[in-house]
């Protein structure tokens, strides 16, 4: 019996688009394609519009690559498992990690075949020495000394160096000797403080070093940890939260040269500088001596070119200025000369102007004197007739026509009863006429 395809064949042939539709029909719902953990490594990892692309690489033994997938987690997740990530790392996702991931397979006819990431474990790349790693990293920033030596000045040439390293160590020589045949013959001041660079011993004994190099601080321009390469395991000490913090809170610049370019130790997050091994802290120190002595160069040919360009401008502006002089003195003369002219030709016609502008404002004053002074006297005019008509208002002639009458005593008018006497004959005026009576009794 002939097997029956999911897609049956057809003779005419189907459309691209078609074909991929089958291709993703037959991948998006394949239940061992969806949900699946997979364990891989980043690669060419980058965030677009917040969305995160990556490869998700294989290797074997050797380092070759024998698998590789496009990835992607959507920005509505990628914000999630970043900070979920970074809870737990102390650091968000980057190429080059080994995660354990869970995916789905997803076929786009248009955009084709790639992995949707849809949860990350960050335990999976934790191993135990990379957690206690970051539980010591988590302490140091919660206490707020994880970046104090960091934020320390550093000298433009440090020369003056306090070592602290094992003193048969090959590292220990390897660095002393860089620095003593450094083809520049810059010259550097070392001190050894000498400590156990492995073992139970190496916490102690370095932080005693820190201790005496402390005490003579003014004599040091910066402190130098190294130690050579070695197992990974004997690197453990360095990933102390004891010692990383003297380092972090230590008033002097630390160099931290621990272990190869694949080891990091706490010691590298807090110093000053992190390089990679011993040689590489001597080579630090050469190459900043050498770029400060390239500065110098570069500042003296500056000054020189400045001066030099300074000079010559100078020089054309002088000769310049000597063939101007006598054109430009040529120039004002005449200039002034045509000015003078002018001003000697207006002083008639401006004195013409200026009089008769003061004769038209005169003019004009003399007018408003002529109406304001009318003007003054209308009003007097007419304050004095409403005087008058007060004062006939109230004439005595007005006061008996409104029914009041006048009493005289002794040829006075009276105005008070304390003015008359009893038995005084006194008269009373009337509008219409007089009459006489003697002063009976008086009553104040």
């Amino acid at each position: 019996m002939q097997e029956q395809s999911l897609f049956p064949n057809q003779p005419q042939g189907i459309t691209l688009s078609q074909f991929n539709a089958r291709i993703s029909q037959a991948i998006n719902t394949a239940p061992g394609l969806q949900n699946q953990w997979i364990i891989a490594e980043t690669s060419d990892l980058r965030v677009v519009r917040g969305h995160c692309y990556m490869e998700l690489v294989e290797k074997d033994d050797h380092g070759t690559t024998v698998a590789k997938l496009g990835a992607v987690i959507w920005a509505s997740t990628f914000a999630r498992l970043d900070a979920k990530f970074q809870a737990a790392m102390g650091t968000g996702l980057k190429t080059g990690m080994k995660l354990l991931v869970l995916a789905t397979a997803n076929y786009h006819s248009q955009y084709g075949f790639k992995a949707v990431i849809n949860d990350i474990d960050p335990s999976y790349t934790m191993g135990d020495m990379a957690r206690q790693r970051l539980e010591i990293l988590k302490r140091l920033k919660a206490d707020g000394i994880i970046d104090m030596n960091k934020e320390l000045p550093i000298t433009a040439v440090p020369q003056r160096i306090a070592v602290i390293s094992a003193a048969g160590a090959a590292g220990y020589g390897d660095f002393m000797n860089q620095l003593e045949h450094n083809p520049y013959r810059l010259k550097f001041y070392t001190c050894l403080f000498g400590a156990s660079m492995q073992g139970a011993q190496t916490v102690p004994s370095v932080l005693a070093a820190l201790d005496r190099i402390n005490e003579h601080m003014e004599l040091f321009d910066a402190v130098v940890i190294i130690r050579g390469g070695g197992a990974t395991s004997e690197l453990n000490s360095f990933d102390n939260y004891d010692l990383a913090a003297s380092v972090a809170q230590f008033p002097l610049p630390v160099i931290v040269g621990i272990g190869h370019d694949r080891d990091e130790t706490v010691l590298d997050y807090v110093a000053a500088i992190r390089v990679k091994t011993p040689t590489a802290a001597a080579e630090w120190l050469i190459n900043r001596g050498t770029n400060a002595l390239a500065h110098l160069d570069e500042l003296q040919e500056a000054v020189v070119t400045a001066v030099r360009e300074t000079v010559g401008h100078a020089r054309e502006q002088l000769t310049y200025y000597t063939g101007m002089i006598p054109a430009a003195a040529r120039r004002i003369i005449e200039t002034n000369s045509i000015r003078l002219d002018n001003y000697t030709k207006n002083i008639p016609l401006a004195a013409n102007n200026l009089i008769a502008n003061q004769r038209t404002r005169l003019e004009r004053a003399v007018e408003r004197m002529g109406g304001a002074l009318e003007h003054a006297m209308q009003r007097e005019q007419l304050r004095l007739k409403a005087l008058g008509e007060k004062a006939a208002l109230l004439s005595p002639e007005n006061t008996l026509q409104r029914g009041y009458s006048l009493v005289w005593a002794g040829g006075k008018c009276v105005t008070a009863a304390s003015q008359i006497s009893p038995g005084e004959r006194v008269t009373m005026q009337f509008a219409d006429g007089t009459a006489s009576a003697t002063v009976d009794k008086v009553k104040g």
